[in-house]
């Protein structure tokens, strides 16, 4: 294979990335994963405090059926209720500000 054909080769393994998540308001949040925040922009959600007073579960349930039926990932719902904590809390504690802090 010659290092041009090498090089396409790359270029069309390379996943492309998600822009929109990438650059909302929900990646401010310390720990979010991209995967979550776009679910969160599915859902129909633009900004943090939006967030404010809702149930994780719910979120997931929702994203569930709004996919549907497709296993959502299994950090799905670590982050959706790490989100939900950081909306509600103007100052969260640091040691809960990541996605593993929230796992069952």
């Amino acid at each position: 294979m010659t290092m041009l054909g090498w090089m396409h080769s790359l270029k069309k393994k390379k996943k492309k990335a998600d822009r929109a998540a990438l650059e909302s308001p929900f990646m401010r949040i310390p720990g979010m994963q991209v995967e979550a925040a776009r679910g969160l922009l599915d859902l129909g959600f633009r900004e943090i405090y939006e967030l404010n007073g809702r149930s994780p579960d719910a979120l997931a349930a929702d994203l569930h059926k709004l996919r549907g039926g497709n296993q959502l990932p299994h950090n799905q719902l670590p982050c959706f209720k790490l989100a939900v904590y950081f909306s509600e809390n103007p100052e969260p504690k640091r040691t809960l500000l990541t996605p593993y802090a929230w796992k069952d």
